[in-house]
């Protein structure tokens, strides 16, 4: 009897310590995502640590986190209940990156000042390139019940969800109507995630390349790496399509490609070209957060300097449009994390979809080739006319109420920058959650009002 007293306890332990071994590595996940958004939420973007613990952070295992915001060092150290510690350190103009085995230390001490014109007195600026919207009245647009549309975006104020934090509507390129979670902390000037809405980034900058003749999306993808096994096939195109074919696994809710990549990788584009062979390029289309990380690492081989990388995106694009919020952000190898990591105010991502809108040009700047913004919007066959190249497209009808032109910027937790050229509308939603949030009505509403 003493003895059955004394096994059961000792095997619920072992049972307890074999779940926790397994469960471990995924532990990561959290404290990563804890760790890489604490930090740029505070020092990027200057928001109140306790604020996005609440908002940012409250979903899923990352709410049982707990974050150490060390403001002297610039650096976010997070654990869950102790366990599976990461930390992220800010690097100015680089953004956060989490340290992985590397020293903080050594990584703060590499800096980069983005070649940003920052426009003064941007508000006595014409829109878009500054602040301050035309005083053009549309008749066309019943004001009451836009405004009304994007009220309802953000939900009854005593609730927790519809955790919208900006919004923003243009009409024929002209800014007609926006608001903010001002209870959140959160204004025109400030910086937003984007998440995978750098995939569209990333194709501008893809599109800028090509314009300059550095760039053959139809030539064999140049990574050394493939040169001798079944890669060899994969061109660029394969990659801006998310069709290459490579054994890639984008879920979030595991250790998979897309984790280890984000959370446990010292460099996303290294571990992305290090995906095996699957299927023939072409074959299949599969969302990949790894094919934007690829190209990424692609273009800072073809720039051929660090330097000139990572002014690359500032000097050949936001500059030219009037972005000055737009940051960045390098893993700890030094590459854009393409999949992820861009930050930028509300109206600055809407300058961006405007930049689509007109098809590449801006103010008589052909800034993308001609045809590049066609080319972005023609359906992947595999995907069913559901994504083009690194954008997403509404030829499926997945968002039923909207057009099918329609083509947009997607990223986690409801990011998006909707492009409607037929009705001449370019509306930005970015938030801190999806729950309770339906993208269909939203632009319902917003379509609704204009006559």
């Amino acid at each position: 009897m003493k003895r059955r007293k004394i096994l059961i306890p000792v095997l619920v332990i072992v049972a307890l310590i074999a779940v926790i071994a397994s469960q471990y590595p995924k532990l990561y996940i959290a404290t990563g995502y804890g760790a890489k958004s604490m930090a740029t939420a505070v020092f990027l973007t200057g928001r109140d640590p306790l604020i996005v613990k609440s908002v940012d952070l409250n979903y899923s295992i990352v709410k049982y986190t707990t974050s150490i915001v060390d403001f002297k060092n610039k650096s976010v150290t997070t654990s869950l209940w102790g366990l599976a510690k990461q930390t992220a350190v800010y690097r100015e103009g680089f953004g956060c990156c989490l340290v992985g085995n590397r020293s903080g230390d050594s990584l703060q001490k590499i800096t980069f000042t983005p070649p940003v014109i920052i426009r003064q007195g941007s508000w006595r600026i014409p829109w878009p390139n500054g602040d301050q919207p035309k005083d053009t009245v549309y008749p066309e647009i019943d004001t009451l019940r836009l405004h009304k549309a994007i009220d309802n975006a953000f939900g009854p104020p005593s609730t927790d969800y519809r955790w919208t934090a900006a919004v923003v509507v243009l009409y024929k390129g002209e800014l007609i109507a926006e608001k903010y979670a001002k209870a959140l902390g959160i204004t025109a000037d400030t910086r937003i995630w984007g998440w995978s809405m750098n995939k569209s980034i990333m194709n501008a900058m893809a599109g800028v390349l090509a314009k300059k003749g550095k760039l053959n999306i139809h030539a064999i993808a140049p990574v050394n790496q493939w040169s001798g096994d079944r890669r060899r096939d994969i061109t660029v195109n394969d990659l801006m399509h998310m069709s290459s074919g490579l054994k890639w696994n984008e879920d979030y809710s595991d250790v998979s490609s897309v984790t280890n990549m984000l959370y446990r990788s010292q460099g996303c584009y290294k571990d992305a070209i290090d995906v095996p062979y699957e299927k023939k390029p072409g074959e299949e289309w599969k969302y990949s957060s790894g094919t934007s990380n690829i190209l990424s690492g692609i273009m800072r081989t073809l720039i051929g300097n660090d330097q000139r990388y990572h002014e690359f995106p500032y000097r050949e694009i936001f500059n030219k449009i009037g972005v000055t919020s737009m940051i960045l952000e390098t893993d700890a190898d030094g590459s854009f994390v393409g999949s992820s990591y861009g930050y930028a105010s509300a109206r600055d991502w809407a300058r961006f979809g405007l930049l689509y809108y007109n098809d590449g040009i801006w103010k008589n700047d052909t800034i993308l080739p001609k045809g590049w913004v066609n080319y972005t919007r023609t359906p992947v066959t595999a995907s069913k006319g559901e994504y083009g190249a690194q954008f997403w497209l509404n030829r499926s009808k997945s968002i039923q109420d909207a057009p099918e032109d329609m083509f947009y910027c997607d990223g986690h937790r409801g990011q998006r920058i909707f492009i409607i050229p037929s009705r001449n509308l370019v509306i930005v939603r970015l938030g801190f959650s999806e729950e309770g949030f339906d993208h269909d009505q939203f632009l319902k509403g917003i379509l609704a009002s204009v006559k």
